[in-house]
């Protein structure tokens, strides 16, 4: 479905971000993108759903093929057409509008064929509890209940790929699971694919069948989930847990980005 190639992206038309990231996104999988702060996992996602130009940032080489077009020059607005949908980091909802009024936003395309009603209901059918929250601001919600309005708001698109940049973020351990298993339950439902960018190690790889792990833009390691799940690099760089199966601290582990292994 979604084939990176040698990716490039510059910011201010100076600033090296990306340096030849390659992934791949199969169609109905769920693939982890992973790494520290400042990887660039972020700005890849930017690439793939065209709002680097909102940020002075472009694509300066390689691809991006999506159901083999080539997407990388498209704007944000075709891209989304075409049936690639963001969910950005910190939810970045309407805050003084309900959560229903984002939802009919997020269904503004008017993709699938169906009512805006039907897209609701099945929104309130992987969230429950929004529906009992659908006249509430949006702005005095939870964390966890503005992640699933803004993953809500993102399905009204009728996504084909769905792209979540730290859905986790700020969330309490029980949410985060929550948040997890639904995305897993509208994979398998709904055949949606979810490119998921994540800090939470365990948790993306959970439920991912793929992952490709980012550092300072270029992708060091790839592989299936439980290849990485067992990965002593992974388990000591992300997991805090060393080769003796001792538990560090990340503190501990931090000398990693003076290790050569993965570049060399």
């Amino acid at each position: 479905m979604l084939t990176v190639n040698n990716l490039e992206v510059k910011y201010l038309g100076v600033i090296l971000v990306l340096k030849g990231v390659w992934l791949e996104v199969p169609d109905g999988h769920v693939v982890a993108l992973l790494g520290a702060n400042g990887a660039g996992k972020t700005t890849t996602l930017k690439a793939l759903s065209g709002l680097l130009r909102t940020e002075e940032g472009e694509v300066t080489k390689g691809s991006i093929e999506f159901d083999n077009v080539r997407i990388e020059r498209k704007g944000p607005q075709d891209i989304v057409k075409m049936g690639i949908v963001q969910v950005l980091e910190g939810r970045r909802l309407f805050r003084y509008l309900t959560v229903e009024e984002n939802l009919r936003i997020g269904g503004s395309i008017g993709r699938g064929g169906r009512s805006r009603e039907e897209d609701i209901d099945l929104v309130f059918h992987y969230f429950p509890r929004l529906k009992d929250l659908r006249r509430r601001t949006s702005g005095y919600l939870s964390g966890g209940e503005q992640q699933m309005v803004a993953i809500g708001r993102a399905l009204m698109a009728h996504p084909k790929l769905m792209l979540l940049d730290e859905p986790s973020l700020g969330l309490s351990p029980s949410l985060t699971d929550e948040i997890f298993e639904i995305i897993k339950t509208i994979n398998r439902e709904r055949g949606t694919s979810f490119l998921l960018v994540e800090q939470n190690t365990l948790g993306a790889l959970a439920i991912a069948n793929y992952g490709y792990v980012l550092q300072n833009g270029k992708i060091v390691l790839d592989g299936t989930a439980a290849q990485l799940r067992e990965n002593e690099d992974i388990k000591e760089f992300y997991l805090g847990v060393g080769e003796a199966g001792v538990t560090k601290s990340f503190h501990d582990v931090k000398h990693y980005r003076r290790r050569k292994r993965w570049l060399d």
